[in-house]
């Protein structure tokens, strides 16, 4: 199992059981592509870009300094070294992404896309990933398989170049994400935020990996 897989579980665990978390595991998320990104950054920001209350983003913080992965400073909040490493670990798992217009694949007034690196293996049929991205609030999300530079919808046993007709749609998947053999493309999809399509996108990649993980776990 991934480090960050068992940090982000500590992290979204909670530690009064009468008490439920305000916050996601893409909140969480996207707190590390901030800091990896800022130096520091202040508790204001932090409510700003999760679009959440100032309680949750302090609960939030606190569940990341009770595993020693941040810190408070004059400045704002910042990263320890061993935040540093873990952040760097799970920000290589999701490397790239991009606002996208509307297309065949891309539906909602707003579409957000993201790469998520070498789980191509774990992408049965894309509805978990719809699902996952409609519980964070986005309309949905459609899932493509990159396999000999073709991009494959899921549950194709053709493996037919599901974008053949579409040059324009690829080569804007190539030029901004640049993927690789058996990486995944999901682009999150809403109607009224890009943001939310934005967390959509993110949301579903953060599951397919942690639900990936946890069934090896017991795999083994």
């Amino acid at each position: 199992m991934h480090t960050y897989v068992k940090a982000l579980t500590k992290i979204a665990s909670r530690y009064a059981p009468s008490r439920i978390l305000s916050f996601e595991l893409v909140h969480i998320f996207k707190t590390f592509q901030l800091l990896d990104k800022n130096e520091h950054i202040s508790r204001v920001l932090l409510c700003q870009e999760l679009a959440l209350g100032e309680g949750s983003v302090r609960t939030l913080v606190k569940h990341l300094k009770m595993q020693n992965l941040v810190k408070s400073t004059n400045g704002g909040t910042r990263l320890t070294e061993k935040g540093k490493v873990l952040s760097s670990e799970l920000l290589q798992s999701i490397p790239s992404e991009a606002n996208m217009p509307r297309c065949s694949i891309a539906l909602g007034k707003f579409n957000y896309m993201i790469l998520l690196r070498k789980y191509g293996f774990a992408i049965k049929s894309g509805i978990e990933q719809r699902d996952a991205a409609i519980k964070i609030g986005a309309v949905g999300a459609t899932t493509l398989l990159y396999k000999d530079r073709k991009f494959i919808m899921p549950g194709a046993y053709d493996n037919k170049n599901s974008l053949q007709k579409e040059p324009h749609v690829v080569n804007l998947l190539i030029n901004k994400l640049k993927p690789e053999d058996d990486d995944v493309i999901i682009i999150g999809s809403d109607n009224k935020s890009l943001r939310t399509a934005e967390f959509g996108a993110k949301n579903a990649a953060l599951f397919t990996i942690m639900d990936h993980e946890t069934h090896r776990e017991f795999a083994d």
